[in-house]
């Protein structure tokens, strides 16, 4: 079986040939080092917000024999990567310490940003992006991805929608999720590095997903359950997002933007009843939630209705998706969780 492979001995080399995958979730990230590897000919990633993705990327990177850092905001979570192997850099959106991207023009290969904009102040990164420019010239950065999200292209009337339509972002976080995009893209161009955004949709995994919440017995909020209402919700499996991650820096681009999301755009009411089933079947147990609520029609057009495409991701980047819906990835969830009753 042939497999995309991300060499921790060379930087940025890639595979000629985009490899098929008859099954992705056997595929081993990078070939192992050589006893007499020497650390610094070794791809090198720093993500800053090692939050839910950044976090499950850059265990299966440090599995790979990558150098992997980050950022995080608090003591106990430095300390609990400092479990897992990994050393992170305290740091605070509201307040960069700007010195930090020194360390990384000099010793990382790849930036990884997943780090969400704030409230009137946008991208937290980018506030002086002359600043940031300056930082990271002329150093070892060759990769650059800033994750982003489906909900720029705002509403749709349920249409599906491309990476090709424009973005009509309604929310503020949205338009300040736009603005992050050029601004990443910009900066990547200017630093002559291949530079991608992924439009990421709802994202659910171990410990973050419909069976999470209900076994949690967490009453859904009165959003939730608005939204719950909605006719199409883009969601993708946290193992796909790896997995398009790992393809985008096989694939250098300039200005690249994909759509990460699965082939089911189902409704959130859906997806919480499949996992009710699940719960039901697999543990002989029932749980009691509350009646869903029903968006005004001003509501679901300031969210946005849309079915958004993945057909770039999988033909630009070869990504065969391991959960192509809900049903999958919920299942492998349920599948290796402990009795929790």
């Amino acid at each position: 079986m042939e497999v995309f492979q991300l060499s921790p001995e060379i930087p940025f080399r890639f595979n000629p040939t985009p490899p098929k995958f008859p099954n992705r979730s056997r595929i081993n990230f990078c070939r192992p080092l050589s006893a007499t590897s020497d650390s610094r000919s070794r791809n090198r990633m720093f993500v800053l917000g090692m939050g839910f993705v950044g976090g499950f990327f850059a265990e299966k990177l440090k599995e790979a024999d990558w150098v992997v850092s980050g950022t995080c905001r608090s003591d106990s979570k430095k300390k609990e990567w400092e479990k897992k192997g990994i050393d992170l850099h305290l740091f605070s959106a509201d307040s960069p310490e700007w010195s930090l991207l020194e360390t990384v023009k000099k010793d990382y290969t790849h930036l990884l940003v997943s780090i969400p904009p704030l409230a009137d102040i946008g991208d937290p990164m980018l506030r002086d992006v002359e600043l940031v420019r300056e930082k990271l010239s002329s150093g070892n950065l060759q990769w650059l991805c800033y994750l982003s999200s489906t909900s720029v292209y705002g509403d749709y009337g349920g249409a599906w929608v491309t990476e090709d339509h424009p973005p009509n972002p309604k929310t503020q976080s949205a338009k300040l999720r736009l603005a992050a995009e050029e601004g990443w893209l910009s900066l990547g161009s200017d630093l002559g590095v291949s530079t991608h955004v992924l439009r990421l949709g709802g994202i659910y995994g171990p410990g973050r997903s419909a069976i999470d919440t209900l076994l949690k017995r967490e009453n859904l909020s009165e959003s939730q359950l608005r939204r719950a209402s909605r006719r199409f919700t883009s969601r993708v499996h946290v193992e796909d997002i790896c997995q398009a991650l790992q393809a985008a820096i096989e694939k250098p681009s300039s200005r690249e933007i994909y759509n990460i999301v699965d082939d089911d755009p189902a409704p959130r009411e859906e997806v919480f009843q499949y996992a009710l089933e699940l719960i039901e079947k697999r543990w002989k147990r029932k749980i009691e939630t509350k009646p869903f609520l029903y968006e005004s029609r001003e509501q679901s057009s300031l969210r946005g209705e849309k079915r958004v495409s993945n057909e770039h991701m999988k033909n630009k980047l070869g990504v065969k998706l391991l959960h192509p819906s809900y049903k999958s990835g919920l299942q492998s969830i349920g599948e290796k969780m402990d009795n929790p009753f």
